[in-house]
């Protein structure tokens, strides 16, 4: 009977031990993950720290009449623990599993192969940039402005139909004969034309010319797609200065609340009402509200820096669903227009429950 105990208590040691190897094997052995977390919340009303850690305001006007707002109408961010350098541990991994708040997500989807952090970084700087132009365009034509927006040629991709016969700098004015207002625009009349040349308008050191370029076919995920191969960016001529500054974000999903921080900015009264509303959501200038990533970790930050209501991209609902945290109200959205009349009820104390919802 002894020996039988003592030969029990010596598998259950080895057991042990081999466990607390393997945990610490587990903490230090390579993952193929990253964890997605609530990240920072910023009012688009207030202010942030610049990088002399100075309280400057989001967003500023410069030759335009500004007025007093209250409340929030906040931008939600998302935080990466881990990357290619160093990847979260199994360990790590599994407390995130456990936490509503947080996504394990392949690496290589944040991460592609080939691309370093330092450029991933540079990469969403540039698209935050981006998206405070459109949030700037879309506030501003919804206001009655004229934007004054030219398409712009930024660089034709080798071996691609625009090689040799778009040049960076060329502005296009006209697909079809039809005056190109955005790059959206132009995108879609390539795509409809499926694969039939397109003749472009453009101006190239200040001469007009009409060239005709055949867009290749894509295809990828049962989706074709008709490119003729050019990166592209809009310019505007905005008839004041709005000026949008925040450090270490980056990224186009800030564009929708940006756009909502600059009208209400530029209009007397609160669009919220004084009420604390977040949201999230790429931004065009035609005001057409994108999908973002990290919806889930958005909600819970949202709902940690007290907002009591969240706006939410429609294209985005299929990962609402299910996941909205106690506490907060979302609403879908997927136009400018949806977004101030959702706010307009917030700000009035109407049945906020009778807009549109993910289901």
């Amino acid at each position: 009977m002894e020996r039988t105990r003592s030969v029990k208590l010596g598998l259950g040691a080895w057991s042990l031990v081999v466990a607390l190897i393997a945990l610490v094997v587990l903490t230090f052995l390579p993952t193929p993950y990253v964890i997605q977390r609530p990240g920072p919340v910023y009012n688009t009303l207030g202010s942030a720290s610049d990088e002399d850690g100075e309280e400057i305001p989001l967003i500023s006007v410069d030759g335009a009449d500004t007025y007093e707002t209250a409340g929030s109408l906040d931008l939600t961010t998302v935080q990466v623990v881990g990357n290619r350098e160093r990847t979260p541990s199994w360990f790590e991994l599994a407390l995130a599993w456990m936490d509503a708040s947080k996504a394990v997500v392949p690496l290589d989807s944040v991460f592609p192969e080939g691309v370093t952090t330092e450029q991933r970084d540079a990469q969403n700087a540039t698209l935050m940039v981006d998206s405070q132009h459109e949030a700037t365009a879309a506030a501003l034509g919804e206001l009655g402005y004229d934007t004054g927006a030219e398409v712009v040629v930024v660089a034709a991709v080798e071996d691609s139909p625009a090689d040799g016969v778009l040049e960076a700098d060329d502005v296009i004015t006209a697909v079809d004969g039809a005056a190109v207002t955005s790059a959206k625009m132009l995108r879609e009349t390539i795509q409809q034309s499926e694969g039939a040349a397109v003749e472009l308008t453009i101006r190239r050191d200040g001469d007009e010319h009409r060239i005709e370029i055949a867009p290749d076919k894509h295809e990828a995920d049962g989706e074709t797609t008709w490119l003729i191969g050019v990166s592209l960016r809009t310019d505007y001529d905005f008839p004041f200065d709005v000026t949008i500054q925040l450090d270490n974000v980056g990224g186009p999903s800030a564009g929708m609340m940006f756009a909502l921080g600059i009208i209400d900015t530029l209009t007397p009264g609160e669009l919220n009402g004084g009420a604390d509303v977040a949201g999230t959501g790429t931004i065009e200038a035609d005001g057409t509200v994108g999908p973002i990533g990290g919806i889930r970790q958005k909600l819970y930050g949202a709902r940690d820096a007290g907002a009591d209501y969240f706006l939410a991209p429609a294209s985005n609902c299929d990962e609402v669903v299910g996941h909205v945290p106690d506490g907060l109200t979302v609403v879908k959205t997927a136009t400018l227009d949806e977004s101030l009349h959702a706010l307009e009820v917030i700000a009035d104390g109407g049945d906020v429950g009778a807009l549109p919802a993910c289901s």
